[in-house]
């Protein structure tokens, strides 16, 4: 029931479906509410925490996936190469709902910390929290690691969290859809805070438009979710698969596939879904392929024929040289 609600509003909000007219009082409803609130905290009725290293919040105004996990292990893996130690916090979407900050580590389990913070520390290495507090998440990670330079893996509207980068991720496809605000349109925020961000990335789509920077995320080699082998994508072209997604954005992860020429019978189910063996069908052998966030959520229940494939952003040296530039006006300011 919730994934074919969920289904409903994306055609909705992304295929100009008639939307009825009561609900637009709603999104005004909403508006005025998130002016308030950030009205609340650039005044100073609201307090915003402020942690004693550099902040750079990746986010979206939307709903649903647009590829800002991709992008924030290449900031982190970026970030490396410059000689920082950077560490990450995140809500932990998914996971349990608790305020105390919890550590996770690439063997944490999901369904307390999160599908995507697993993932993080998987791929990034470095010191992950999560909490639904994130200043609180900031200050346990630096009261036990050197980090001197935190990532927020989201956040955007989680004002009570100062930073000092501010990174927007759009789906070049779908962008901001009917362009209203919940629960009209797909929008978290108004269009115009994009305006308000220092860096705007696009993941896929058409040419970018001015002050966008283009983003491309490609995998081409599945790995074997019980065994650890990897093959090319492109050795499974022409045979029947069957193929999961449970994220915010499961036909992209679908058409990656059909582009590279797999036969998949393709299943969607919502974002931060908690699989269980029924989920992922009879042991026939056909080869069953999921994201790399779907495989931290079925590690335990891996068979000889299920395989993944890891994403990476790919982004000009113009996105590395403005970050760099704005991370030294923010070490001198």
């Amino acid at each position: 029931m919730k994934a074919r609600l969920i289904r409903w509003f994306e055609d909705a909000w992304y295929k100009e479906m008639y939307l009825s007219a009561w609900l637009m009082p709603w999104s005004m409803f909403y508006v005025d509410a998130i002016r308030l609130r950030r009205w609340l905290y650039r005044v100073g009725i609201w307090k915003t925490v402020k942690l004693p290293v550099p902040v750079i919040v990746v986010g979206n105004i939307t709903v649903g996936g647009t590829g800002k996990t991709p992008l924030v292990v290449y900031v982190v893996e970026w970030l490396k190469s410059q000689g920082y130690r950077p560490g990450v916090i995140s809500r932990g979407y998914g996971g349990a709902k608790d305020e105390k900050p919890r550590w996770v580590t690439p063997a944490s389990d999901p369904a307390q910390v999160g599908d995507e913070a697993v993932l993080l520390a998987a791929r990034c290495a470095c010191p992950v929290v999560v909490g639904a507090d994130r200043p609180a998440a900031g200050r346990e990670l630096l009261s036990k690691q050197a980090c001197d330079v935190l990532v927020s893996d989201d956040g955007l509207q989680h004002y009570a969290l100062a930073r000092d980068i501010e990174i927007v991720v759009i789906d070049g496809q779908r962008r901001f859809g009917n362009g209203y605000c919940l629960p009209v349109g797909p929008l978290r925020e108004p269009p115009e805070r994009v305006k308000q961000v220092d860096l705007v990335v696009v993941n896929g789509g058409n040419e970018p438009l001015e002050r966008e920077i283009a983003m491309q995320c490609r995998g081409d080699t599945l790995i074997n979710l019980q065994s650890g082998e990897r093959r090319p994508l492109a050795e499974f072209a022409g045979l029947d698969c069957r193929a999961i997604a449970g994220i915010g954005n499961p036909q992209r992860f679908f058409r990656q596939l059909a582009e590279a020429g797999l036969r998949c019978s393709c299943t969607a189910f919502p974002d931060h879904h908690i699989y269980t063996a029924a989920d992922l069908g009879g042991d026939d052998g056909t080869p069953l392929i999921m994201t790399e966030k779907d495989a931290v959520k079925c590690r335990y229940l891996a068979r000889p024929n299920f395989w993944y494939l890891p994403i990476a952003a790919e982004l000009p040296e113009a996105f590395s040289q403005q970050l760099l530039t704005l991370l030294k006006d923010k070490a001198h300011g």
